[in-house]
């Protein structure tokens, strides 16, 4: 099923790909209506993940740490604490990194930047893809569940990854020696210390 383009090359319709012998969902403007335009500019957590949350922390692989076993574990805790329900997984295109389906619509998020949207669940997650802007790993550089309840977020320039969700989500990822995830607050600078922007 094709979608129908706008002029400026949008699907106004849901598309499907094929892959893993079955057909994927790609997302489309109004699925990510409830993020985009919804964060700040700045130095905050909101800069990539908006206001709506009860808590919001940052994370990325702990010193001694590989990346596939952090990975692995951010999703397992994420999975462990929703509903079953179909993931977003988001894949920007930077044009260095590997957007799984490169001939597919994008959506534009943030400043204009875009993404791939695919909808999915956590195993493609973590088999999609190898390599992303904060290393080897798989991980998309957005997702998020269908009900909204929390969403994670590696801007462009950044080497870690943002997340928002409920107390209960974020306390899981904190607890995990694999995630050790930092909590911050709203108008906290999100940057981890010991960690710098490019």
């Amino acid at each position: 099923m094709a979608g129908r383009p706008h002029a400026d090359g949008a699907s106004t319709q849901p598309l499907d790909v094929h892959k893993d012998g079955r057909n994927w969902r790609i997302g489309t403007a109004s699925d990510v209506a409830w993020l985009a335009g919804h964060t700040t500019q700045g130095l905050a957590i909101t800069t990539a993940i908006p206001e709506v949350f009860d808590a919001y922390a940052t994370f990325h692989p702990p010193e001694g740490v590989g990346v596939d076993a952090h990975e692995q574990a951010v999703v397992r805790e994420l999975a462990a604490r929703t509903p079953e329900q179909p993931w977003w997984l988001g894949y920007l295109d930077t044009g260095a990194h590997d957007v799984v389906f490169p001939r597919a619509p994008r959506v534009s998020l943030y400043w204009g930047w875009p993404y791939v949207l695919v909808e999915a669940g956590p195993e493609q997650a973590l088999t999609w893809r190898t390599g992303h802007m904060r290393g080897e790993g798989p991980l998309p550089d957005l997702f998020f569940p269908a009900d909204h309840s929390w969403l994670v977020s590696a801007l462009w320039d950044d080497t870690w990854t943002d997340v928002g969700g409920s107390a209960a989500v974020i306390a899981g990822l904190q607890r995990n020696p694999l995630v050790s995830a930092r909590r911050v607050r709203p108008d906290e600078d999100a940057c981890p210390p010991g960690l710098t922007r490019d």
